[in-house]
């Protein structure tokens, strides 16, 4: 071949080649990204305000830990209420004999709700971290069992929440079918309780009568206090 007719030839693929480059080029790395993994997050954990079962049960819920209520404690203790307590680290600093009374001789599981009962939904994820995991460290150095619910205080929370809540080591974050605690003059009406009804109470000076309402409605309603972690669990 004559040698312009071989440079001509050259040039000829060179331009076909180039749009060819230029596209790998750019659509090179997007192919590529798209092939690896996403970044590992923890998966969010749900949210149960009810759980879904046939069983007759009910779960006993009571919040804080502020008032150390003896009569309180013996009617748990009496009617072997497996009752889920979500407490804050400061309100057993104090004299934590009372928990423990209650965790050495009842069906109790100790619950995380958050170092200072901060509203979750406005701190940002190392906030969230701190009062989380912050809490639960604190209650498995205090009473040995890592807590395996939160509580979310004011029952707010964001996404954020749901997934710091697993790295946290939670397998769901629990708000509530009812809130049958008392704060003012008169309490709360007791609705007809159905199974699987989550029940709000906390440690204030009117938990004892609280806690006879909401075990007199479970039995009239055929219902009996169940722990709700192993219901959780099995999902």
């Amino acid at each position: 071949m004559p040698r312009s007719k071989l440079r001509s030839a050259l040039r000829d693929a060179l331009v076909a080649l180039v749009p060819v480059a230029l596209i790998g080029a750019l659509t090179g790395p997007a192919h590529a990204s798209a092939s690896q993994p996403a970044a590992a997050w923890p998966e969010p954990v749900p949210v149960v305000s009810h759980v879904e079962t046939t069983d007759p049960v009910v779960f006993v819920t009571i919040d804080d830990g502020w008032s150390h209520d003896p009569a309180a404690a013996k009617l748990l203790l009496d009617r072997r209420v497996p009752a889920s307590l979500f407490l804050l680290p400061g309100a057993y600093s104090y004299g934590d004999g009372y928990f423990r009374a209650l965790l050495n001789h009842g069906p109790f599981r100790v619950e995380n709700h958050t170092v200072n009962h901060s509203d979750l939904s406005t701190l940002d994820a190392a906030g969230q971290r701190a009062e989380i995991c912050g809490a639960r460290d604190q209650h498995l150095a205090k009473f040995g069992d890592s807590p395996r619910l939160l509580r979310p205080p004011y029952g707010t929370y964001s996404e954020t929440t749901r997934t710091t809540a697993r790295a946290c080591g939670a397998e769901a974050l629990v708000t509530w079918t009812y809130d049958l605690t008392t704060w003012g003059p008169d309490p709360v009406p007791i609705p007809r309780l159905k199974a699987g009804d989550i029940i709000l109470l906390h440690f204030n000076e009117t938990v004892e009568d609280d806690l006879r309402r909401v075990l007199d409605a479970a039995d009239a309603a055929g219902l009996k206090p169940a722990p709700l972690r192993e219901y959780i669990g099995r999902w």
